[in-house]
Formats: structure tokens, C-alpha cells, sequence
């Protein structure tokens, strides 16, 4: 089926994404909130530790990010069996990932942790929050799957229904855990990550639920396809690796970030973690023209359209840009009683205020660096984008070493480096894209 490219189009694919991304920032919204009412502290190793998950989290999503791109040239080659053999391998392949992970992360973290914070409560927290968490990634890992696989076929509506599900079980089982309410222990920051792996078991089942109550078995014969494929795995992660190790620089570079603002103290780190989730308010529409862009530029190409390739990038980073730029505003207009919302803390709330105009306007070139990016990202020439990533990170990390670590600046100059990445990233991707080398690229 040829696929469309207008706008109306393009907004049909990426408003259900958008709304599965704000239903969950709703849950991070008030995650955070509960976690500022019980304490500064909490809040900052909520900030640092949910970083480190954050980085668990993009590996899986480096993964299915990789298979979405194959999905998706299947579907618009109109190739349903190769598609439905994609999934039932990518199944096999993200339950292996996620065992790895677990096992990784229960090993290094207190070693990460150890050596990087100056606090010893601080490691202390953050080490217990995450050997309870990393229970949650095979969960995690299987409902990005299915994420991938409903987008590539042109059925992002599907992810509301999980997300929705998922938000209202973490929202309930935070306030009833962090606090203990309705007859349960208090146990506070542990509470939100027992909290978190109910909700993502929950999403996943309702993912599952969806595919096989909806009997898209039959057009999409997974069980099929049972055998693990040792070649198709290798063609995956041939894709979908660079975008691991990109997502490990990125997120990576934002672990460090997070790790030098602890040097500087506890109220810089509580700020920073209340300013981190602009990213998520911005990114509910950023993101979803970007995973927008990343699968029509290859259904497209999948189609021998490479002609209308720039032309659908340029429209989509368009009106990634607009839905930026109104949110930014009301940001701007309502500072105060957003940052307020987290912990009532006057002090704080001015401490803050300064940085969060800083990223508010990082995040406008934001909108139009991560939708041409992910574009490059559809053409299937994945090392391409981790050549991209390496480089930004690298001059965000000198940044951030010489502004934060060394001249211990002020906090709105060291969120400053959200220009820097950003910037660098945009001028990347943008010449690659006109340069045209992109073409005839199979995968």
C-alpha cells in the first residue's frame, strides 16, 4: 500500500504516538512530585539513578528501534511473512538482551556509583533503587518490541491503550508504596521502583493482549517463525547496534552530566532532576515526529520513493517545530507554578528558574535536530548516525567537563550543553541528508 506523506498523514501516524508519550510523562510528572514531597535527597538520586536505567532502557530501545527500521521496509515492500519472522526473532533476541543487561547492571552500578558520587548516601540509595528496578527490563524490552512492531505497520493508535494502562498503575502503586497507603509499608524511594515494575509488566501484557485479542496472528503469522534465527539476528543487529551504541553515547553523556552536577551540590542536583523532565514535556511531540520520521523515511524508501525523502523530513521537522515552540511558550508563562508543582519550595523555584529558560529554548533546536536525525536514522545507514552521535557527545562531554567540573559555573550555564549536542547534531545530519549518499542503501 503506497503511504502517504501529507501532513494529515504524518500527524495521523504521530498523534497516537505523541499521546502514549504524554501519558506516561503524566506518571514521571507526579513520580517526581511524590519523590519532592518526601525529600531533596530522594530527588536527586531519582535524578541520577533513573539516568542509569534510562541507559538500560535505550539499549533495548537501540534494539527495537533497529528492527522497527527492517519492519517497516517490509511493510511498505509489502512483505507480511518476512515481517511477522522480524518479530518472532526480535522476541528471542530482546528476552537475551535483557537477561545480559540485568546481569551487567546488578555488577557494575555499585562500582559506577562508587566511584563517581562524592556521597555516601547518595551511592547508597541509588545502588539499592536499582537492584530492585532492573527487574522491570525484560518487561521493558518485550513492549518496545511490540511498540516497534505496531508503528511499522501503521498502528501506533495501539500504544495509547498500553500507555494509559501503565500510567494509571504507576500513579496508584507510587503514591500507595512511596507512602505507604491502604495498609502497605512505606518504603519510599524503593516504593517507586517496585512501583515502576508493576507498570511496565502491566503495559507489556496489555500489548500482548491487544495482538492477540485483535487475532493479528493471522496476518501476521509470528508463531510461525519459532526456531531462533542466528542469520536474521545478525542482519538485526548489524542495524540496530550502531543505534545501541549511539543511545549509550547520548544517554551516557547525560549520566556524566548528572554525575558532575552532584559534584556541585544537593540542591543543584534536585534542580536539575526537576529540570530534566522539560525534556519529556517537549519530547511527547519531538519524539513522536521523530519515531514518525524515522518510519515513513523508510516505508518510503521501501517504495522507491527516494525522490520525496527530504520533502517528508522538511514537512515533519516543520511541525515537530510548531508543537515546540507552543509548549516552550507556556513553559516560559507558567515557570513558576510548573516548577512548583514538584516540591513548594520558593528557594528551589527560583534556584531553577534561570536554567529552565536555557532549556527551553535548547529544546526548540531540539525539535528539528532529533526529527533530520532520526530521518538519517530511516535510511538504514545506522553507522552513519553513530559517526554523528560519537562526535556530538564528545563536544558535549568537554563542555560539560570544562563548564561544570573545572569553572564550577552557575547551573544555567551548565545546561547550556544542551546547545552545544544539539546544535553539533542538526549540522550533521542536515549535510548528510543533502549530500545524498544516503541512497540505494539496502537493509
Amino acid at each position: 500500500m503506497r503511504v502517504s506523506v501529507t501532513n494529515k498523514a504524518i500527524i495521523k501516524l504521530a498523534a497516537p504516538i505523541s499521546l502514549a508519550l504524554l501519558i506516561p510523562q503524566v506518571s514521571f510528572l507526579t513520580n517526581t512530585a511524590f519523590l519532592g514531597r518526601l525529600g531533596v535527597k530522594e530527588l536527586g538520586v531519582n535524578g541520577i539513578t533513573g539516568i542509569f536505567y534510562l541507559i538500560l532502557a535505550m539499549i533495548g530501545y537501540g534494539l527495537s528501534s533497529g528492527m522497527q527500521i527492517q519492519m517497516a521496509r517490509r511493510k511498505g515492500e509489502g512483505d507480511k511473512e518476512e515481517l511477522a519472522n522480524l518479530f518472532s526473532n526480535g522476541v528471542m533476541l530482546a528476552l537475551a538482551f535483557a537477561l545480559g543487561l540485568m546481569l551487567i547492571a546488578l555488577w557494575v552500578a555499585p562500582i559506577i556509583f562508587g566511584l563517581s558520587l562524592h556521597s555516601a548516601e547518595n551511592i547508597f540509595l541509588s545502588v539499592d533503587y536499582l537492584y530492585i528496578r532492573v527487574w522491570g527490563l525484560p518487561f521493558l524490552m518485550l513492549t518496545q518490541l511490540f511498540n516497534a512492531f505496531y508503528i511499522s505497520i501503521h498502528k501506533s493508535r495501539f500504544l495509547i491503550y498500553g500507555s494509559l494502562v501503565a500510567t494509571t498503575m504507576n500513579i496508584f502503586w507510587d503514591y500507595t508504596l512511596i507512602f505507604g497507603k491502604f495498609g502497605f509499608p512505606k518504603m519510599g524511594l524503593e516504593g517507586a521502583a517496585v512501583a515502576a515494575i508493576i507498570a511496565e509488566l502491566s503495559y507489556f501484557l496489555t500489548m500482548l493482549g491487544i495482538f492477540y485479542f485483535r487475532r493479528m496472528y493471522f496476518e501476521y503469522p509470528v508463531m510461525r517463525f519459532r526456531n531462533f534465527d542466528f542469520e536474521l539476528s545478525r542482519r538485526t543487529l548489524k542495524v540496530s547496534t550502531p543505534l545501541i551504541v549511539q543511545f549509550l553515547f547520548s544517554i551516557g553523556g547525560w549520566q556524566i552530566f548528572f554525575i558532575y552536577i552532584e559534584h556541585l551540590g544537593t540542591k543543584e542536583l534536585a534542580a536539575s532532576q526537576i529540570l530534566r523532565s522539560i525534556f519529556g514535556i517537549v519530547g511527547i511531540g519531538t519524539w513522536a515526529f521523530a519515531t514518525a520520521s524515522n518510519t515513513m523515511v523508510s516505508n518510503v524508501i521501501g517504495q522507491g520513493r527516494q525522490r520525496e525523502v527530504i520533502a517528508l523530513i522538511w514537512k515533519i521537522s516543520k511541525l515537530s517545530f510548531i508543537f515546540s515552540m507552543v509548549i516552550c511558550v507556556l513553559l516560559l508563562v507558567f515557570s513558576n507554578e510548573f516548577l512548583s508543582l514538584y516540591r513548594n519550595d520558593p528557594e528551589l523555584v527560583a534556584f531553577a528558574t534561570p536554567s529552565l529558560r536555557v532549556i527551553v529554548l535548547a529544546t526548540l533546536i531540539m525539535s528539528l535536530s532529533t526529527v533530520i536525525f532520526n530521518g538519517v536514522v530511516g535510511t538504514g545507514n545506522t553507522l552513519i548516525n553513530l559517526s554523528m552521535e560519537i562526535c556530538s557527545v564528545l563536544i558535549y562531554l568537554v563542555y560539560c567537563y570544562v563548564i561544570i567540573e573545572r569553572m564550577r559555573s552557575p547551573l544555567w550555564l551548565c545546561w547550556g550543553s544542551e546547545f552545544v549536542y544539539w546544535t553539533i547534531l542538526i549540522i550533521m545530519a542536515f549535510a548528510y541528508l543533502k549530500s545524498g549518499r544516503w541512497k540505494g542503501k539496502s537493509i
